[in-house]
């Protein structure tokens, strides 16, 4: 574990090389709690959920990333959510949004209960791996209002995962129990990003663009793009993101 990680020494494995399920879509977030989850002593088990999001460069990334990071395994689920749309990721006839919405209103790009489902899927693996860790890269600061990324959501996540489990439900001691991790749910988009460099992260390869193109390539507009631009920019790091031609 190096001396940064240790900063997060109460999300330590509770034995050298436990299984953790890292949800992992293969943007800037998820590849920074992946390396962090890799330095704190864990094995990783990387799941990416093809969704019906609006393209698949993501998930490109993703296997190249988890590949390259050395993961146990990575698993992808297909999972159709476009028959329920709802959302600008998921039904391609609505716009994702390239101006700011209105503060406190739940943005379009918001996919009904999409991290309640990939993490329900999570807790199925980690459970099935004989593991008891799931690291989840919501965060709280630089976000776009979304109800499943706030730190009560996961606290609520968490205690279904020990009522709803044989393993929670057999666990004896608190210790036994499952825990989700949300380790960059109170970290600005800049504290990220430099906690990912530090770790190793190439930023260059993630992609977390709302509409990046088949090349994994950046609009530069939506809202994922601006505040991982403004990320760099108050991290005083440049910026390694790909983007489009205009």
């Amino acid at each position: 574990m190096s001396s940064l990680s240790a900063a997060f020494q109460n999300l330590a494995p509770r034995k050298p090389g436990a299984p953790a399920v890292i949800l992992f879509s293969g943007g800037l977030d998820s590849s920074t709690i992946l390396a962090l989850a890799k330095d704190l002593g864990y094995s990783p088990y990387v799941l990416s959920v093809s969704y019906g999001q609006r393209h698949s460069s993501e998930l490109a990334a993703a296997k190249h990333i988890a590949k390259k990071m050395g993961v146990i395994r990575h698993e992808i689920v297909n999972l159709d959510l476009t028959r329920f749309g709802g959302s600008a990721l998921t039904d391609s006839t609505i716009a994702v949004p390239i101006t700011p919405g209105k503060d406190q209103e739940i943005p379009i790009t918001y996919v009904p209960a999409r991290n309640t489902i990939l993490l329900s899927l999570a807790l199925g693996w980690a459970e099935s791996l004989g593991g008891l860790d799931i690291f989840y890269g919501a965060n709280a600061v630089d976000y776009s209002g979304y109800p499943d990324c706030r730190p009560e959501y996961v606290a609520s996540f968490e205690t279904m995962a020990n009522l709803a489990t044989k393993a929670g439900v057999e666990a004896i001691h608190n210790d036994n129990r499952f825990r989700v991790h949300a380790p960059i749910i109170s970290m600005s988009k800049a504290e990220i990003i430099q906690l990912g460099t530090t770790l190793g992260v190439d930023y260059s390869q993630t992609v977390s663009c709302y509409q990046a193109n088949d090349l994994g390539e950046a609009c530069g507009e939506c809202e994922s793009c601006r505040l991982r631009q403004v990320g760099f920019e108050q991290a005083h790091l440049s910026d390694p993101t790909r983007y489009q031609k205009k």
